[in-house]
């Protein structure tokens, strides 16, 4: 798949494996602040079928503004990162923190301006989709 998020009819229909560091692939540009690595994992256009991917995001790099029609459960598995719903605060998260943003909640995560951020994000499709895109983080929004 060229685009890592134009997403599989269904999920598999059997137990499959994903090696680590195995099908990474750069996300597609217009997503986020700078250049990440992600890795699908679990790939649906089926509704209620889950989406997974792990990402790799170097200091800095944020995504854009977003929302997920069923909500978007995000685990840090290592660095630190930060997070911020639509006209709240940025939070800072470490590895082993969770996040959820309820559905539709319009939202960014990314790393922090000193540290690589890496996350595991699951959410589950409708009407299609598992995610909808916006625009960029305004610079004077940015920590």
């Amino acid at each position: 798949m060229s685009n890592p998020f134009d997403m599989d009819a269904a999920c598999p229909s059997a137990m499959t494996v994903w090696q680590a560091g195995k099908g990474i692939v750069a996300a597609p540009a217009g997503v986020s602040s700078n250049l990440f690595l992600v890795q699908m994992i679990l790939s649906s256009r089926t509704e209620g079928e889950m989406t997974a991917m792990r990402a790799f995001l170097d200091p800095g790099v944020i995504t854009h503004w977003h929302s997920h029609p069923r909500g978007q459960l995000l685990f840090v598995l290592d660095g630190v990162g930060m997070v911020q719903r639509e006209s709240g605060k940025v939070i800072e998260v470490r590895t082993g923190d969770s996040i959820w943003f309820a559905p539709d909640e319009v939202h960014w995560h990314g790393a922090a301006p000193a540290s690589p951020f890496g996350y595991l994000s699951v959410q589950p499709v409708k009407d299609g989709t598992a995610v909808h895109w916006y625009g960029k983080v305004e610079r004077e929004k940015q920590p």
